[in-house]
């Protein structure tokens, strides 16, 4: 079946050439659009979609609210998120409410593609170093706060567990986690799933930023000290 796609962005220009890049795809299908977040919901409330992909700064509902909005419900479509400029503070704030990763609007066709389908296969993190170097930037400037139900929940992690966890957090993918670990990218991949079934967590986007919270990770990218 084709990956139901929704473009969200003021610029009409913008959503045209998208559209013409997805349309020639044989697995994707370009199923709604919306010029801005508010129009975005009342669209998703009657149309069926697996991927959306989402401006931050719009008219009337940014992204970042848009897309609280939609990951905080029940089946949700997976968010990537469209930035202008590379570790936009928008895109940091939109990954801290459910968006499964972002990518540069002048990203080349081959590499938003390659990014909807890992989104939809649930292989969130589109750009792994990238989206550790967003998190090393904003996660100081953030207000302190209370990080013991974060460190209750990773409590519940075996010790191979938090380990891939700590490796995922500062941007291996699964192939690269199971060279370090001498195993196999099946069982890496099944620690993952693991991993956000007993956190709670959409996807890999969101255990990045829950290992910076609980201070599992510090910025920079390396392990805190246990």
């Amino acid at each position: 079946m084709s990956i139901r796609v929704m473009l969200v962005d003021d610029q009409v220009l913008l959503r045209t050439g998208f559209r013409m890049v997805l349309a020639a795809q044989p697995d994707m299908e370009v199923v709604a659009e919306a010029g801005d977040g508010a129009e975005a919901l009342e669209v998703l409330a009657g149309t069926d979609v697996d991927v959306v992909l989402m401006d931050v700064r719009m008219p009337r509902l940014d992204g970042v609210e848009a897309t609280r909005r939609i990951c905080a419900q029940d089946g949700a479509p997976k968010v990537l998120i469209l930035t202008t400029f590379d570790l936009d503070e928008y895109a940091f704030s939109a990954l801290k409410v459910g968006a499964s990763g972002f990518m540069l609007k002048d990203v080349p066709p081959a590499e938003l593609l390659g990014a909807i389908r890992a989104v939809h296969s649930g292989d969130a993190v589109v750009a792994p170093s990238t989206t550790r170097r967003l998190l090393d930037r904003f996660t100081p400037m953030l207000p302190s706060t209370n990080n013991e139900p974060a460190t209750a929940e990773l409590g519940r992690l075996t010790e191979r567990e938090r380990e891939v966890m700590l490796l995922v957090a500062q941007g291996l993918s699964n192939g690269e986690i199971a060279a370090r670990l001498v195993l196999s990218e099946a069982t890496v991949k099944t620690h993952v799933g693991r991993i956000l079934t007993k956190l709670g967590l959409r996807d890999r986007v969101q255990v990045v930023v829950l290992a910076y919270e609980s201070g599992l990770v510090r910025a920079g990218g390396g392990a805190a000290q246990q």
